[in-house]
């Protein structure tokens, strides 16, 4: 803490222990407070910082009388609750914060759960239970004195949570108190269960090489990639090295991509593992299940861990193995706030801890295979589906540029899916678009239904009779004429999950059809009323989005449609095509992975273009080198490093003139590292909320060149004058172009 930082003390010097503190705001050092007694790192304590008192966590002790010139303020309270949060989470949050260029106390408390954030004590469950000592079990309780007799048989049978107590005897809480000064009984940690594996199934030839290449791995810190088609058992081989994790006394860290493949897969673990303590963490959960289950990792009793990014930073103090499912998806990413990206900080982690990752993929990223090219990363292939009776489904692509179709479905598709319904067999029709309609449009003067807050469409939701927003959340009812015009012959342009819903509901009418989109999966229960029906043999058609392209397992889905594919090939991001093919090949492959085989009918204007041509051939590796030569020969990641200094502003002239000013300040420094400055240049997105985007890009060959640059200017950019309308943010390995 420099001096600038103390107020100076008329009185004189003043002599006592202080503690540096992190503090959840967003500037760039810590701060130092007086206290009577030493504390250790990690201890949350309650501080005084301008006129509030904030919750803060204590980063070094100067466990020394020190003499001050200034006078600092006092720590007011020391939450102990709980023990100082361990070294290995600190640790974590300290690269985090470094390699992201963030404040760290902002890093450390976006690391918390948010109930140790706040400026309070926090109340755990009491996970101890009641337990008879030798004296108890020798003691005279007569069976007149039903309730205490009661308690002490049940007692004498087996220990007793809280929760159990109070159901064998009411008013419990007095008898307890009376024995536990008698000495009858006394609290104690609850056991560790045994280890009991259930549903195990022997693994083919490939899945066995993988599997005991990872347990015998010399190295354990150089990640694994386990490259698998879908299908192909990844899933079995985690649950088989868990199992060998488990029984050396460790635990797991499983990081999945999304909320909704959560209870699915904690589904098919606890099956598994039916008496392994396991802990969930997503979104989803409620602020104070979450807290529990943070501290039930942390505190050991949680052998498994599964949640989603936020989890890479859960305290685990005994742990044995990382596995980051779909490591290629963009999910793991955080887009604002500490822009970090779980699986690079869980690979960090699993190094530091020298302990084995396993980062698993149908479709790995560019950036995973480059670090697999480099002999960074081991790879692993699973190249056959681990079902005996099971194939890749067989990919046909369907050229629309003459053919006639309704609401956007062809006849043929039609009739494939008339088919399977007779059959009484699964199908999925895959489009990325929920809504109606993904704009209105007027047939005599061209008006379409813009966002006023955005450089976006309108969405058509026709049940609500409402156009939406998918940006901002703006919402305005649909115009029954054109707002320019006046013409009354206006029409929604392109389907939507709802519009394909309808349209399918009066093409089949015998089908039973369910919608699957966020407009459908709000609710907490959403998705276990999916799965009962569908496993159930109540859906013949799913209609959805990308939530149903990736980790879904349904047997008896044999037919795949997917429609609009082409949209993202016109996208401007260079990124587009390396996540079409991931999000095709993760549809595709829910088609035949039981003992139906799979179809997978594609609608597209380009049957020749590359990449559709290696879906259908199932080469991802080609696709995939022929990417990475793209990469290399335009000089983009992974062939090198970059950020991305964002600003946004009431305009874009102001944005652009802040970005101006940095380029112009970075220049010589960056010249010197050797990295380039591209722009300012808008967002793809200019307008967002009624602010308006820009961005300037700094890149380099070399890592350390560009983190020398950062280091540069987040050390000269808070000391700036900034319009007060004015935001800005730092992007490190950015993956939204």
């Amino acid at each position: 803490m420099s001096d600038k930082d103390l107020r100076l003390n008329d009185e004189g010097a003043s002599v006592s222990l202080s503690v540096d503190v992190a503090l959840d705001v967003p500037l760039w050092s810590t701060f130092s407070y007086l206290t009577d007694r030493p504390l250790s790192r990690g201890q949350r304590v309650l501080v005084p910082f301008g006129a509030r008192r904030m919750c803060g966590v204590v980063t070094k002790s100067h466990n020394e009388n020190k003499v001050y010139a200034f006078s600092i303020k006092c720590v007011d309270d020391v939450f102990d609750d709980l023990p100082p949060l361990p070294d290995d989470v600190l640790d974590l949050v300290e690269f985090a914060a470094h390699y992201y260029h963030h404040p760290y106390g902002q890093t450390l408390f976006t690391a918390l759960p948010t109930a140790l954030r706040e400026p309070r004590a926090v109340r755990l469950p009491d996970r101890r239970v009641w337990r008879l000592t030798a004296a108890g079990r020798a003691a005279d309780v007569a069976p007149r004195h039903k309730v205490r007799h009661a308690l002490w048989q049940a007692l004498a049978e087996r220990d007793l949570t809280p929760e159990a107590v109070r159901a064998v005897a009411a008013g419990s809480g007095a008898i307890l108190k009376d024995w536990l000064a008698r000495g009858w009984v006394a609290r104690a940690d609850v056991a560790a269960p045994s280890l009991k594996v259930e549903g195990a199934v022997p693994l083919n030839a490939a899945q066995r090489e993988a599997y005991e290449a990872i347990l015998a791995g010399e190295a354990p810190h150089k990640p694994w990639l386990l490259h698998g088609v879908t299908g192909s058992g990844k899933t079995e081989v985690y649950l088989q090295l868990i199992e060998q994790v488990l029984a050396a006394g460790r635990q797991v860290l499983v990081l999945v991509p999304e909320i909704n493949l959560t209870p699915q897969l904690i589904a098919r673990f606890t099956h598994r593992f039916p008496q392994t303590p396991m802990a969930a963490l997503h979104s989803n959960v409620a602020d104070g299940e979450r807290l529990h289950a943070w501290v039930d990792a942390w505190q050991g009793r949680a052998r498994i861990v599964i949640g989603t990014r936020l989890a890479v930073f859960t305290p685990l103090p005994q742990l044995g193995m990382v596995i980051v499912d779909e490591e290629h998806d963009g999910s793991f990413k955080q887009q604002d706030g500490l822009r970090y990206h779980a699986r690079d900080l869980a690979v960090w982690r699993a190094h530091r801890a020298a302990v084995p990752i396993v980062l698993g993929s149908a479709t790995p990223c560019l950036e995973t295979l480059a670090n697999v090219d480099a002999g960074r990363y081991r790879r692993l292939v699973l190249a056959e589906r681990a079902h005996e009776a099971a194939s890749l489904p067989d990919v046909r692509l369907l050229d629309i540029r003459r053919a006639k179709r309704s609401e956007g479905l062809t006849d043929e598709v039609l009739a494939a899916l008339a088919e399977r319904v007779r059959k009484r067999e699964l199908s999925l029709v895959y489009i990325n678009r929920r809504g109606f309609a993904p704009v209105v449009a007027c047939t005599e003067c061209g008006w379409l239904s813009g966002c006023p807050r955005c450089s976006a469409k309108l969405v058509v939701h026709l049940l609500a009779r409402k156009l939406r927003c998918h940006h901002c959340g703006w919402e305005e009812a649909v115009p029954h004429a054109c707002p320019d015009c006046g013409n009354p012959d206006i029409k929604p342009l392109g389907e939507g999950t709802q519009r394909l819903e309808a349209a399918l509901s009066r093409a089949l009418p015998s089908a039973r059809i369910l919608r699957i989109d966020r407009d459908t999966t709000q609710r907490r229960e959403a998705w276990d009323d999916i799965y009962r029906q569908v496993h159930a043999g109540e859906v013949d058609i799913l209609v959805g989005t990308q939530m149903l392209a990736k980790g879904h397992d349904f047997g008896a889905l044999s037919l795949v449609v997917i429609l609009n594919a082409d949209a993202a090939l016109y996208s401007a991001d260079f990124r587009a095509g390396e996540r079409l093919f991931a999000q095709l090949t993760q549809v595709a492959g829910r088609a035949g992975r039981a003992d139906r085989p799979g179809e997978v009918l594609l609608q597209t204007q380009w049957p020749d273009h590359p990449l559709f041509r290696a879906l259908a051939a199932h080469d991802f590796d080609r696709y995939a080198a022929e990417l990475l030569q793209e990469r290399r020969l335009l000089g983009f990641p992974p062939a090198c490093f970059q950020a991305q200094l964002r600003a946004d502003a009431p305009s874009l002239a102001e944005a652009n003139a802040f970005l101006l000013g940095v380029r112009d300040a970075l220049a010589p420094q960056a010249e010197a590292a050797g990295v380039a400055l591209a722009g300012p240049a808008p967002a793809l997105m200019v307008k967002l909320a009624n602010r308006e985007r820009a961005q300037l890009v700094l890149e380099s060959p070399r890592r350390a060149a560009l983190h020398h640059v950062l280091d540069y200017l987040t050390d000269w950019l808070p000391s700036q004058p900034v319009a007060r309308t004015l935001r800005w943010s730092l992007d490190v390995d950015p993956q939204d172009t």
